[in-house]
């Protein structure tokens, strides 16, 4: 299987190929109508092609290319060779039968960004949890899931996990309540193998975890869980993931963007430093 740098996955690619036919749409002044009508589409589509959440046509990408007065062959080749590589299914792609598709979206963000911020309130960040932490968690999730299915959904998050490890991996920036940590899931002898796990990932160079504990009392995300994806093209915007129980929001405008920063800033501030993380961890281990 073949390993692509960080920014290089087809979801992101996608989101770069519409951005730039959009700047390319907006600089001739041309609305998202008429060009929907050059390639029999509806603006609908532009639209959604221009988010890159949809997959690209090279027919549709020539012909829109035309019509924005795009006739440079170098300029028009480097385009081309992006539809190729936005229409190329991740590895993540195979697991489409047990994943719904918004998560799908979402396991190619991740597998793009340089950067990744969580806060998690009710279960240990699934880029942190042991196998069979995973396992338990995705059981009361899907109580009426087939053994199969389970075992695919645990070896997903196991495989997303590989490149934290990598030379190029992201960085992990993990905020974790202290709720999830005293929450039995599975068991004591799963979540002891959690706790033991979590101490030995916090000593990585490229993870940071952070206990946000009950003492500190009211804190800057009340809200809930979320997640900030910082990728290394300049071209992207930051991504913040906020799932519920049967969908996610995926927000992308500064607007939206912005309050989850400034929470995640206040988080780290007054949640545990690295040191305290060990010390606090240490002690819940001992009471499992």
């Amino acid at each position: 299987m073949s390993i692509d740098p960080p920014g290089s996955g087809s979801t992101v690619r996608r989101i770069m190929l519409g951005a730039s036919l959009r700047r390319l749409r907006e600089a001739q002044g041309l609305t998202r109508e008429v060009a929907g009508f050059h390639i029999r589409a509806s603006e609908s589509k532009i639209s959604r092609m221009e988010l890159g959440r949809v997959g690209f046509k090279t027919r549709d990408v020539e012909d829109l290319l035309t019509l924005y007065g795009v006739s440079d062959d170098a300029e028009r080749r480097g385009l081309l060779e992006m539809v190729r590589e936005a229409n190329t299914p991740g590895w993540w792609h195979k697991y489409g039968e047990v994943l719904p598709n918004w998560f799908i979206t979402y396991v190619g963000l991740e597998e793009a960004a340089s950067v990744i911020r969580t806060y998690e309130v009710q279960f240990v960040p699934g880029l942190l949890q042991t196998a069979a932490y995973a396992r338990a968690v995705i059981q009361l999730g899907y109580p009426d899931a087939p053994d199969g299915e389970i075992e695919q959904r645990v070896h997903l998050r196991m495989q997303r996990q590989e490149r934290l490890t990598r030379p190029d991996g992201p960085r992990l920036w993990a905020v974790v309540d202290e709720a999830a940590l005293k929450r039995p899931i599975g068991g004591g002898g799963i979540m002891r193998e959690q706790l033991q796990h979590l101490l030995e990932v916090a000593t990585l160079p490229n993870i940071t975890l952070q206990v946000m504990p009950f003492r500190f009392g009211m804190h800057a995300a009340e809200g809930g869980a979320f997640t900030i994806l910082r990728f290394p093209e300049s071209d992207l915007s930051d991504v913040v993931y906020v799932e519920q129980l049967w969908g996610a929001l995926y927000l992308d405008k500064r607007e939206d963007i912005d309050p989850y920063l400034t929470a995640m800033e206040q988080l780290c501030v007054e949640s545990t430093t690295p040191g305290g993380t060990a010390e606090i961890l240490g002690e819940f281990l001992r009471e499992t």
